[in-house]
């Protein structure tokens, strides 16, 4: 095993490693880790089943694009920006984003990932301790990640820029993955994401990017729940859910089952109210990754896609979650073989919003 390398932490002035698995990181972790990546990092670390992963940090890509000397030349393309020309915000942005796509990572960064998602293949590197790293032997067979960006400044009270970045899933192989990490680190660049930063008067040099590599799960369902009705007064958990992974619901192509759970004074829940919509079509991982749609059989497209202990079940991980954070909770989760993975969690931001119960 080489030496870890190294690089200096802006916002604490001490070293932090290129690479941080979920078991070094937590809540607090922001900086490093940006909001998705910290969260993971907590919940993972209260025995919350998580699917294992570790995080390419903030500091590695200001190493990145240090080294790969993008700094200045990004900087003075943005000052040449008129923000409210869409055309030209669209064509600067776009030019960024392919700089950075056809840089080279360096190669210490490059060797450290590489070895990390070897590790990674292990069939769990949780661990007590110790990281991961130093436990889990390599297999042969290397897995489906999900690749996914979190901007360091995603959970701050007077701006939100989480959604506003890439999310890569059924990313398979070495060379695969380091073209995905720079593909989430190009888009911190998107249109929206610069523009919005520019509206919030953030100066680029502010915001850096960690992305986060999670195994991922071949989803037999999946869906979300908020663990306050976000919509009304009532304290319900909700819970949405349809077959397959998640994203034909986020997109609107799916409509999801729906599930109302009310916790009684004994601690229990009890399902009161469940709507199971007519689900034609369910988004699965393809034989060699990607997403592929498929048609689902009448007799399928109309079953209900979770069982009542799974309700109940998943209910129970939600009061826990907002319990800890002491915050309402909008969770993603993914079932396969029967277990129960918590994919992200946030706190709900329209609960001000809440309207009466008619």
């Amino acid at each position: 095993m080489y030496e870890k390398k190294r690089v200096l932490n802006r916002s604490s002035e001490e070293k932090t490693d290129l690479i941080m698995w979920f078991s070094e990181l937590n809540k607090n972790s922001g900086a490093v880790a940006g909001g998705k990546g910290a969260n993971l990092a907590e919940i993972y670390n209260l025995k919350i089943s998580v699917p294992p992963g570790f995080v390419v940090t903030a500091q590695a890509y200001e190493y990145f694009i240090k080294s790969a000397g993008l700094d200045s030349r990004i900087k003075k393309l943005l000052e040449k920006i008129d923000y409210e020309n869409t055309e030209q915000l669209e064509g600067v942005t776009k030019e960024i984003r392919e700089m950075i796509e056809r840089a080279e990572l360096p190669k210490d960064l490059k060797d450290e990932i590489i070895d990390s998602y070897e590790t990674l293949s292990a069939e769990d590197s949780r661990t007590k301790d110790r990281p991961a790293e130093e436990l889990v032997e390599r297999t042969r067979e290397l897995p489906f990640v999900a690749v996914r960006s979190s901007a360091t400044a995603e959970d701050l009270s007077e701006a939100s820029f989480a959604g506003q970045q890439e999310t890569f899933l059924n990313v398979r192989g070495n060379d695969d993955l380091l073209l995905h990490i720079k593909k989430c680190f190009a888009s911190l660049f998107t249109p929206r994401a610069t523009y919005y930063r520019n509206k919030k008067g953030f100066r680029d040099i502010k915001v850096s990017l960690a992305v986060v590599v999670q195994r991922m799960i071949d989803s037999d369902k999946s869906g979300v729940i908020f663990s306050k009705d976000p919509a009304t007064k009532r304290n319900n958990v909700i819970i949405e859910a349809v077959w397959g992974l998640g994203e034909g619901f986020v997109s609107g192509q799916i409509t999801p089952d729906r599930y109302i759970v009310s916790q009684k004074e004994s601690g229990n829940f009890e399902i009161i109210k469940k709507e199971v919509a007519k689900k034609k079509i369910a988004i699965v991982r393809g034989p060699s990754g990607g997403k592929e749609k498929i048609n689902l059989k009448e007799e399928h497209s109309q079953q209900q896609v979770l069982k009542e202990y799974e309700v109940r079940m998943l209910s129970d991980i939600a009061i826990k979650l907002e319990e800890h954070y002491k915050k309402p909770q909008d969770i993603e989760f993914a079932i396969a073989s029967d277990k129960i993975y918590i994919v992200q969690t946030r706190p709900i931001t329209t609960m001000e919003s809440r309207g009466e119960i008619s």
